[in-house]
Order: structure tokens, then C-alpha cells, then sequence
């Protein structure tokens, strides 16, 4: 494991929430000037920053899609994202809908507010994390979900968007971005496979 002195204030985590890599990795607030600094730091090639893991559910589609698309339980998921909640309940699951995941390593919390990109009930759950301002797209996070057999192939998925190393620039210009980035991917994988692994526990149950 990467220690951790500040949490990613930018996750998924939920994370960037549902996953353990959604708070790590790059550990910043954003300043009230964070908007500024972003259009000051110089681009970086984030294309290879993803991740994806599958799991083997004995449960249909529909059954496990409707566990991931109920945001208030991600904490059931996600060893880091401790709760979640709709902000406008009456748009619950839908594509278009926000939500916001408190996530808590160690003796750090804190929130970040998330976006649903697609709703296909049994297809697909993706949302992308907008950091805990809600003004800056950081962090997509992605489920699909395919029929095997009498059972689903569920995928998870993780990638940081171009925004991000601005992000974490704006909170410390000193810092190593890279390196930052580097011990998130790595948190990713770990945090994935734990989501998943708690996913399948709970819709065979």
C-alpha cells in the first residue's frame, strides 16, 4: 500500500467513490483561485491512466445493476467511500443526476460530487467525479454489466480525465503530479478488486 498523508479531495472514488483508489493519490482542497491555476499549468498526456477489472456474479444483470445504481449504498461497495446520497431524490438512477459520495481514509474525510453519464438499467452504470466543488470533470467511473451464462460478467472501470493534474497542481504547484497519479492507478487496482469482490458477496447473498 502507497501511504497516504492528505486524501484526493479530486476522487473517485467515489470515488470517485464505490472504490479504495477514489481518495488517494493526490491529496488537495481546491482554493477558492483553484479555477485560475488550472488554465496556468501546463497539460499532461493522462491517456494512460485507467483500469479495468471484471467479476463473475451469480445473479442477473438487472439485480446487480440495481446494487451499483443505488448510490446509497455505496458504502456496503467501497472500503473508502463511506456513504452516499442523491441530491435531488426525485432523480434517483437517472442518467443526468447528481449524488455525493463522503468518503473517509484514516482521519481524513471528505465529500465529492459526481454526475451520472449513463443509466441503462442491466447495461450500464457511469458517472464522472467533479471534485468537491462540483466545477471540474476529475475522475470517470464506470460499470457494465453482461449476461453469462445464468449469471453476470460485471466490469468496473477507472480513468482520469484531463483536468485532473491541474487540479492537483492548483492545491501544491510543488508537488509531483505524476508520482501522485502513479500511486492512485496502483490504489485503483487494489480498490477495484476489493469493490468487485464486495459486489459479488452481496448480490449472492
Amino acid at each position: 500500500m502507497i501511504p497516504v498523508q492528505r486524501p484526493d479531495l479530486g476522487w473517485a472514488s467515489a470515488l470517485a467513490c464505490f472504490s479504495a483508489s477514489a481518495g488517494i493519490g493526490a491529496g488537495y482542497a481546491a482554493e477558492p483561485t483553484h479555477s485560475r491555476l488550472l488554465a496556468s499549468v501546463p497539460a499532461m498526456d493522462v491517456s494512460g491512466y485507467n483500469h479495468s477489472d471484471s467479476i463473475t456474479v451469480a445473479a442477473p444483470p438487472a439485480d446487480v445493476y440495481a446494487i451499483v445504481s443505488d448510490v446509497t449504498r455505496i458504502g456496503e461497495l467501497s472500503p473508502v467511500c463511506k456513504s452516499g446520497a442523491w441530491d435531488d431524490p426525485g432523480q434517483a438512477d437517472k442518467e443526468g443526476a447528481w449524488f455525493t459520495g463522503h468518503n473517509v481514509i484514516n482521519d481524513f474525510s471528505w465529500d465529492t460530487h459526481c454526475k451520472v453519464i449513463a443509466a441503462a438499467p442491466g447495461r450500464e452504470f457511469t458517472w464522472i467525479n467533479h471534485g468537491p466543488n462540483g466545477d471540474v470533470e476529475l475522475v470517470r467511473w464506470g460499470y457494465t454489466f453482461e449476461p453469462e451464462r445464468d449469471g453476470t460478467n460485471v466490469t468496473e472501470m477507472w480513468q482520469v480525465l484531463p483536468a485532473y493534474p491541474g487540479f492537483v497542481s492548483a492545491g501544491n504547484p510543488d508537488l509531483d503530479v505524476k508520482a501522485r497519479i502513479d500511486g492512485m492507478q496502483l490504489m485503483a487496482r487494489e480498490g477495484i478488486k476489493e469493490t468487485l469482490a464486495n459486489l459479488k458477496r452481496l448480490a449472492e447473498a
